[in-house]
């Protein structure tokens, strides 16, 4: 007798958390709201806010299916950064809203949970 196993029993969705900072002309531009507008065009969740510091700070979430290497159930992680979350890299430190001058940007490492943490992507006030 075999025991055949679904490709989902070898899908284990993660969601992946990564914390942001963007430094330069960021506040007063309306980069937080657009910011909010591409997290929700990429699908992603969150949060924004403006720090005392002048820059923009915040958390975005993704979802990830980690698949096992091979057929023994190694549970080794394949995830790659989904291209989700390499566009709103690339959107917040070269990209911004018309009138943002970005200097910098720093990225936290990933944090991965079985759970989500947020159901949107919100601003701060």
């Amino acid at each position: 007798m075999s025991i055949k196993t679904t490709e989902n029993e070898h899908n284990i969705t993660r969601y992946i958390t990564i914390e942001f900072e963007v430094f330069g002309r960021v506040q007063g531009v309306f980069f937080r709201k657009y910011t909010k507008a591409k997290a929700e065009e990429l699908g992603l969740t969150g949060w924004c806010r403006n720090t005392h510091r002048g820059t923009v700070q915040g958390e975005f979430e993704y979802a990830s299916s980690a698949a096992a290497e091979n057929e023994n159930d190694s549970n080794i992680n394949t995830d790659k950064e989904s291209w989700e979350a390499l566009a709103f890299q690339h959107w917040l430190c070269r990209v911004g809203s018309p009138r943002s001058r970005i200097d910098d940007c720093t990225f936290s490492e990933k944090l991965a949970s079985t759970s989500r943490k947020y159901d949107a992507f919100r601003v701060i006030r």
